[in-house]
């Protein structure tokens, strides 16, 4: 196995070869990718088979790397950031470069777990979602500045042009934002499997259009995540800190997975918790019991995700007497009757 360490930046990449201790730079596009294959092919030839690309995932600037490996078939290690950070200070790297980094990357195949090497899989319905969904928060985050600014000057009776220009433009970003929503309903109504998932999780009481959507997409991107995996997914998995007697803190959430899923699920958990009889009962259960606010919400979103995800995938829609069932709160009550009788 021959490992390829890449550091990936907006604007470039930079290459380690081990063989021939090869370190050069190239530009992040997809010209300069099949020049740096055709390279590789050339220095491997028929062993082309065995290089393993090694790379942090930096977001929108590994997304085309990654789509390359998927069309050329080749092996990638995508390593968590931290992880990599660990295994830079215990080689003990202490100066810091791209060339240093693309060094060590290639070094970091040694602590990969074999299931980790593999050619990315790129799910084009997955990411078009992903893009808009992006495009959308972008659209909302636009108009509540817009929004924002026009109370301000309308509180102090501002200019009547601009205040006039600033409603308009309210108006403008909320059809901007209808319309793309209307986009990504389009791309998930292609595929019948995917928009039936998408049904299945809508009929969850206080689960709206933009939280049906961005589960949805959780779930296209990892289909073969189990529900301890989807919640670590969206970042809400608890990390605790406790070593000896002078290292202990409260538990917290890792917030490791993509901050869209928790932004958008945090306000679908705040309608739930008014409007979904259950959810309320719950949050309200954890409250009694001593629990924050912000603890009970964070569980809350927890069981929102594991409900939708079971949805999805068994394919059946929200029932509130299932629900109860599962929580054994049927039997509670059948057998209370029974001891009334």
């Amino acid at each position: 196995m021959y490992s390829i360490g890449l550091d990936v930046s907006k604007a470039s990449l930079s290459v380690h070869v081990p063989l021939n201790s090869l370190d050069f730079e190239i530009k992040n596009t997809l010209k300069d990718l099949k020049s740096l294959y055709a390279k590789l092919k050339k220095l491997y030839k028929k062993d082309m088979d065995k290089v393993v690309f090694v790379y942090e995932p930096t977001g929108s600037y590994s997304s085309l790397l990654s789509k390359f490996c998927a069309l050329k078939n080749i092996k990638s290690f995508i390593i968590n950031p931290k992880q990599s950070s660990n295994f830079a200070k215990a080689l003990g790297y202490r100066s810091k470069s791209d060339k240093i980094d693309a060094h060590m990357l290639s070094q970091a195949i040694a602590i990969a777990k074999e299931r980790e090497i593999k050619v990315p899989v790129i799910n084009a319905t997955a990411e078009d979602i992903k893009e808009l969904m992006s495009y959308y928060m972008f659209t909302v985050k636009q108009r509540v500045a817009v929004n924002n600014h026009h109370e301000a000057l309308n509180s102090k009776d501002g200019n009547a042009y601009a205040l006039k220009d600033l409603k308009k433009r309210i108006k403008e970003l909320k059809l901007k934002e209808a319309e793309i929503l209307e986009k990504i309903k389009d791309i998930i109504q292609e595929d019948d499997e995917i928009a039936q998932g998408y049904q299945n999780i809508i009929t969850i009481p206080g689960i709206g259009k933009v939280a049906g959507i961005v589960l949805t997409h959780l779930f296209i991107r990892y289909p073969d995540a189990n529900k301890k995996q989807i919640v670590s997914l969206t970042g809400l998995d608890p990390v605790i800190k406790d070593s000896g007697t002078s290292v202990k803190s409260k538990p917290r959430i890792s917030k490791s997975g993509s901050r869209l899923y928790r932004a958008v699920m945090f306000m679908a958990t705040m309608v739930s918790i008014n409007y979904n009889s259950e959810m309320k009962e719950f949050y309200d259960r954890l409250k009694e019991n001593g629990k924050h606010s912000t603890v009970a919400q964070i569980a809350v979103m927890r069981k929102l995700i594991v409900i939708a995800h079971s949805l999805y995938k068994n394919n059946i829609q929200y029932d509130k007497e299932v629900y109860n069932k599962a929580c054994g709160k049927i039997e509670t009550i059948e057998v209370k009757k029974e001891l009334v009788a």
